[in-house]
């Protein structure tokens, strides 16, 4: 599924459309700084029913929602150096006692996630568009 986004209202369109395809509890996103990835969390979350305030896991590395229907956990891997440090955040225990988890930068960890069953969504910007792309 793809998307286009010209204006901030359209990421409401683009949650209404993904959420009835949701099957696992691991969600990747990809996407340069700035590209929207955490105001794609905010509304994702608001639309889980979460009432939290949604910030962007930069500095704390994961943030922690509470929904009517469990845990999420918003994770950014973007300054992580090596797998190793993944596992020292204790990465398995979150995926196994979540609702969902939300990552990130994830690409210093998608090896190890080879065989879980997980969505994905890539976010790519110019200065004229962006371009949501989920499967």
């Amino acid at each position: 599924m793809e998307f286009k986004i010209n204006k901030i209202e359209d990421w409401q369109n683009v949650v209404n459309e993904i959420m009835p395809h949701f099957k696992h509890n691991i969600l990747l996103l990809k996407g340069n700084l700035g590209a929207g990835k955490t105001t794609f969390t905010k509304f994702l979350l608001k639309n889980l029913g979460s009432k939290d305030e949604v910030s962007s896991p930069t500095y704390a590395i994961v943030n922690e929602y509470h929904t009517p229907k469990g845990k999420v956990f918003h994770f950014d891997l973007y300054r992580m150096k090596n797998i190793g440090e993944v596992y020292d955040i204790g990465m398995d225990e979150y995926l196994d006692n979540a609702q969902l988890c939300i990552i990130e930068w994830p690409e210093i960890y998608e090896e190890e996630l080879q065989g879980f069953p997980h969505h994905e969504i890539t976010i790519s910007n110019s200065e004229e568009k962006r371009t949501v792309t989920f499967r």
